[in-house]
């Protein structure tokens, strides 16, 4: 999905964040999951999304696919760095990692945790704890940790 529509999704699960306070939410594909920059925190979810392969044409659904956020608030001015990780087509030899293609409604529900692990991180309020669970899809073969991203870098199994 485009970033103005996870912008837009941000905008509208943002307004309960502190007013007058001023969030920018970007993509960031260097983003090193358990590394945030000093003052940073993170937040790992994963959701289920749609891979499409940009070399055969392949499809497929997983219903593991990492996000991984990094938030930082200063003077009223909150940043959120998204990475989404991806996977590449195990019917192909030297199939490209392919992006995920996450539904509106996932990234409602990944973005609506998100804005909650703001309130508790960045503004300290206490809200216990509990996630909205993602829409999962029909997904017809295991997971393949060899073509997953997340999953090399030792992050996958984490929600």
């Amino acid at each position: 999905m485009a970033l103005s529509e996870w912008r837009s999704i941000f905008s509208i699960k943002g307004k309960k964040l502190k007013q007058g306070d001023y969030w920018l939410l970007m993509f960031d594909e260097n983003l090193v999951p358990d590394s945030p920059d000093l003052g940073w925190k993170q937040y790992i979810r994963n959701t289920c999304a749609r891979f499409n392969c940009t070399k055969c044409g392949r499809g497929w659904p997983s219903n593991r696919v990492m996000v991984v956020f990094h938030m930082c608030l200063t003077r009223g001015v909150g940043i959120v760095k998204v990475r989404r990780f991806r996977q590449n087509c195990k019917m192909c030899d030297e199939a490209p990692m392919e992006t995920a293609s996450i539904s509106s409604e996932n990234i409602g529900i990944l973005l609506e945790n998100l804005v909650e692990k703001i309130r508790i991180k960045c503004y300290h309020e206490n809200l216990g704890t509990g996630n909205r669970h993602f829409v999962s899809l029909d997904v017809k073969s295991p997971h393949e940790p060899e073509h997953c991203e997340a999953c090399k870098l030792g992050i996958c199994a984490r929600s």
